[in-house]
Formats: C-alpha cells, structure tokens, sequence
C-alpha cells in the first residue's frame, strides 16, 4: 500500500478550488500552483500562453508527460442592462440550469471586485407565474449586484464593462465521511492527486524511471489547452475527471480508465498497460467511453503531436454542475499515477 499524505492532498485541493479560475483568467491560481511546486523542490516554468511545466528528472531519457487543467467554466460579461443588471456569456459548457440562485463575483478589468447573485429573469414565485418552469439559459438568466445600482450608467461607474470576468462560489466541502464536494472538480481534484503524488515521491527520495513533465493547462474548457506541448515528449497521460452515469462502469471510488471519447479512442498499448497495472495491484478501477468528453490529449492530437495517449482520473458525480467526488478516486487516481511512472 502507497502511503499519501492526505491531508496535504486536501488542503492543497482546497485552496485551488476557492481560488477562482475560469479559461482566461488563470494567473493567480497559477502563481499558487508556482509556490507548491517551489515548495516540493521541482523546477517550474511558464509557457507565453499562461500554461505551467513541472519537471522531473528520471533515470532514462525518455521523457513522458503527465497534464491536467486548472482553468474552470465560468461566466463573463456579455453586456450591461437598462435595469443595473448583468446579462451573462458562458466560458465552457456550465450546466447553467444549476447556476439559478448561485453566488458570484464579478472582476473588473481595473482590480475591483463586486459581488452578485446569478438569477432566472423570472427570479420570484409570487411575481412570475413561469418562475419554476421557464429555460435557464443565456438570454433567460443575469446577474444581480449587491450595489446600490438601478441604470446602466450607475454600473459602469463602478468599473464595470462588458468582458468582465464572473466567477461562480465553489461550495467547496470535505466530509467527515471524505466526499468531496465543489464545483470544479473537473479538473482541480486531479490536479490534486498529481501534487499528492509529487510529494510522495519527494518525500520518498523516489525517481520515476524516466523524465516526467507535468503540464498544467489553462485552456482546457475550451479546447485547446495542450495544443503545444514540449520537446520530445513520447507518451502523455491526461488526469481528468471520471465521468459517472447511465451505460457507464465508474464510481465516485474508482480510478476511471478512458478508452475512447469524442475525439476517439485512446492509445491501444498505453490504455492497456494502465489496465493492467490496476488490475495486478487490486486498484478499484472502471474502463469507460465518454461520448461526449473530450481531453488536453485529444487537443495535442488534433494540433499534430506523435504521441501515445491516455486518460484517467478521479470518478466525478454531476460533472459541470455541483460535482461530488471520494478520496478513494483520489487514492485509485494516485496510485494509478504512481505506478505508471515507474512501471
């Protein structure tokens, strides 16, 4: 048994998740993951577009690559109302149904910082005769300020404009009973068990058979966040969140194994190889399609990387909408990392 320091695994995962980081708006959750890695003695780097390189010196010269993304779904100004409220465009794909009622903050491009209520146009039961039918989408939904605000004009004097960004409240909570529970999930608690193993192998004086790079993207939700990738890279994990449903084996306990998703299927020998490793070390695995995912692989082979690629991660309930997950997934996920780069 692999023994992680748990505790570091969430406080690590804790503090990213209440950090807002929405596809765009990244830097200051990249400057913390800069500080964790400064901290575990591994050398970090920044790409021009924002991404994070982590690198690991093995015992070959093989190099592989291990990527996950910390950017999130999130909202952004689309335009000011005549009423002081805000209406909305969405960053990614949120689930927006699950969005009525949700606390947000809304950041200006000058630093400020205000914060809000996201609300259906017919927010009030007793005014709204459609109030607990109407559609919760883009042109249905805005966002109410807590400013003392009744005209486009009384906005705009506050700083903000239309491109503003609009982060939505995490929720962020661990259980007694250690369910995770937070709004993206997807992807910071992979994020998180690719740190527990980090430390692990620090804390161990352990090194990986060959020379990792870990990639942290930044653009993952909207389709091209590891459309670059590094020199000489030969294989590439992607540690995403395992989706859980209807035709579908995972569980919030498993180590979800993709074989094939919306990009299509997954390295034959790579996938296998994971397969195999899980089943000789008696990890709680699931081997899945996702027919509607796609992952910072799918976008390094769309751009013309030669690489293997690969999928796993934590088993995530309620994917883009308020996610739940157990350290289990977290521990099968470390696991799983772990061997893989010594195997």
């Amino acid at each position: 048994m692999i023994d992680f320091d748990k505790q570091y695994v969430y406080s690590f995962t804790k503090e990213i998740l209440q950090t807002d980081s929405p596809t765009g708006f990244t830097n200051t959750v990249m400057i913390k993951i800069q500080k964790f890695v400064e901290e575990l003695g591994y050398t970090f780097e920044r790409t021009n577009k924002g991404n994070g390189i982590i690198s690991i010196n093995g015992k070959s010269d093989k190099i592989i690559g291990l990527c996950a993304h910390v950017d999130t779904l999130g909202l952004m100004v689309r335009s000011i109302k005549a009423n002081g409220t805000l209406a909305i465009t969405k960053i990614g794909g949120p689930t927006l149904p699950t969005l009525d009622s949700e606390y947000c903050k809304v950041y200006t491009r000058d630093g400020k910082v205000y914060t809000g209520t996201i609300l259906s146009n017919s927010p009030a039961i007793h005014v709204h005769k459609e109030a607990s039918t109407a559609a919760r989408n883009e042109e249905t939904m805005h966002v109410r300020l807590d400013c003392v605000v009744q005209s486009k004009e009384e906005v705009e004097k506050l700083g903000i404009s239309n491109g503003d960004f609009i982060c939505i409240d995490t929720k962020t909570e661990i259980t007694e009973t250690d369910f995770i529970k937070s709004r993206f999930l997807d992807d910071k608690l992979s994020i998180g068990a690719i740190f527990g193993v980090l430390k692990h192998l620090k804390d161990n004086k352990i090194i990986p058979k060959h020379n990792v790079k870990v990639l942290i993207s930044t653009y993952e939700e909207v389709g091209h966040g590891m459309a670059h990738l590094p020199e000489g890279i030969s294989e590439l994990l992607a540690v995403d969140m395992g989706c859980i449903g209807e035709d579908l084996s995972c569980t919030e306990h498993d180590v979800s194994i993709c074989a094939k998703d919306s990009s299509g299927p997954y390295d034959y020998e790579l996938t296998n190889k994971l397969i195999q490793l899980a089943k000789e070390n008696n990890l709680k695995y699931a081997v899945d399609i996702y027919p509607f995912y796609g992952s910072d692989v799918s976008a390094s082979l769309r751009a013309g990387h030669d690489v293997q690629g690969g999928l796993i991660g934590p088993g995530v309930s309620a994917s883009h909408g308020m996610e739940r997950s157990h350290y289990d997934s977290v521990y099968n996920t470390m696991k799983l990392i772990s061997l893989y780069l010594n195997s």
